[in-house]
């Protein structure tokens, strides 16, 4: 259960910062926050590392694959669905439950947006909300069919979050295979009908 605290404290900082990039308004706390003008930009390191504030309707890193609403479910779906399955391998190692972890906590964190946002700040009905992205990192100078880039896409807390926990899974799934596979070959009895060489040269 430890690693639920984990995706927790992953969803409230990513939160945290976004409603600091947006501003908000909670009247009944007394607190409020005028939050950037959006397109702001401006450098935090350089050119290497900037701070640009944008909102997008699609996926992470702003990738937009349009249906709006279907992905928006999907993703309450699949979360679901990740959360269900760390609560069944919660007592596995780290390396598989830490990793999950990660996932689910990036996954919450830009589904929040996606089905609150546009209702908390009046911008649209509830499952239309926009992701709030403000990391911006410059990227190789690569030209693809024609496509040019030069600046990784805009993200945000849960978009990294989501990156970094498939890639530990992707690694350490690959170790556990080549260990589970190691052991079952050790382990595997030899064929009965096969004989040693100090069997097949003794005389009968």
């Amino acid at each position: 259960m430890k690693f639920f605290f984990v995706s927790a404290i992953l969803v409230l900082l990513d939160q945290a910062t976004k409603l600091y990039v947006k501003g908000f308004s909670f009247p009944f706390l007394q607190l409020s926050w005028e939050g950037f003008p959006l397109y702001t930009s401006y450098p935090l390191w350089g050119d290497f590392i900037r701070f640009t504030y944008i909102e997008n309707a699609g996926m992470a890193f702003g990738i937009d694959l349009g249906a709006k609403l279907f992905f928006s479910l999907f993703s309450v779906a699949a979360s679901i669905v990740i959360g269900f399955y760390l609560y069944r391998i919660r007592n596995e190692q780290w390396k598989t439950t830490l990793p999950l972890a990660l996932v689910l906590g990036g996954a919450v964190g830009n589904l929040i947006d996606r089905v609150f946002y546009g209702v908390f700040y009046n911008e649209g009905e509830l499952f239309y909300g926009k992701v709030v992205d403000f990391i911006d990192v410059e990227f190789f100078d690569i030209n693809i069919f024609g496509y040019q880039l030069s600046r990784w896409p805009v993200f945000n807390i849960a978009d990294a979050s989501v990156t970094v926990g498939i890639f530990f899974l992707l690694i350490f799934h690959r170790h556990t295979s080549e260990r589970i596979n190691e052991t079952s070959v050790a382990h595997s009895p030899s064929p009965p009908h096969e004989k040693t060489i100090h069997e097949i040269s003794e005389p009968s």
